[in-house]
């Protein structure tokens, strides 16, 4: 169970885990009890926080969500260096712009080419029920392109313009068969998966 309590204006919390994947939604946050919170949870990488106009979400990712994050980035990661796609991990980094209300921490991230303020892609692994609208915040954040992975397939996003479109292939990274990716993702050995998948990559 999760319990926030706005006190005298700033937000109390206390949290008893006792769900492998919880999700707290609450309204009327204001933009300083949010970054209060960031401060108080500090770098503890259990809870995952978005905030958008006053509505705040806090996750706790289960174990089979972080073991699906970490084989889409141990894979992902092993295409740029076998591509020699110069990127920048950044991981759960708390992104936020205070003039557009929004703020959130991607499973994954990357800046491709050179480092930025924002990165380019965000990946975001769902298997609950979708909370605050993702989506709407990495478009404030200016974020080029966002893949969820659901349902065990990647569901891609490239920002144009002001609005994200659906596509069925990376913008960003033309070359990458996100298909053979996916597959190589639900292959349950890591070790397996990547070996495999750094051979079929020289091979192509």
């Amino acid at each position: 169970m999760t319990t926030i309590v706005l006190k005298d204006g700033a937000m109390e919390l206390e949290f008893v885990a006792d769900d492998p994947e919880e999700k707290f939604l609450t309204t009327g946050v204001s933009w300083n009890q949010y970054e209060d919170l960031l401060t108080k949870l500090g770098d503890r990488s259990r809870y995952r926080v978005t905030y958008l106009e006053g509505v705040l979400e806090i996750m706790s990712p289960s174990r089979r969500h972080e073991v699906w994050k970490k084989n889409i980035s141990r894979l992902l990661e092993a295409y740029f260096e076998e591509t020699h796609t110069r990127f920048w991990g950044l991981g759960s980094t708390t992104f936020r712009r205070q003039a557009r209300q929004g703020g959130t921490e991607p499973d994954e991230c990357y800046c491709i080419g050179e480092e930025k303020e924002f990165p380019d892609l965000a990946i975001e692994v769902v298997l609950t029920s979708e909370g605050i609208d993702k989506l709407e915040i990495y478009r404030r954040l200016g974020v080029k392109e966002v893949w969820f992975w659901r349902h065990e397939q990647f569901v891609i996003y490239h920002l144009r313009g002001q609005q994200y479109e659906s596509v069925p292939n990376s913008v960003l990274l033309p070359d990458l068969n996100v298909a053979l990716l996916a597959e190589y993702v639900l292959i349950p050995d890591p070790l397996d998966a990547l070996v495999h998948y750094r051979h079929r990559l020289r091979q192509d």
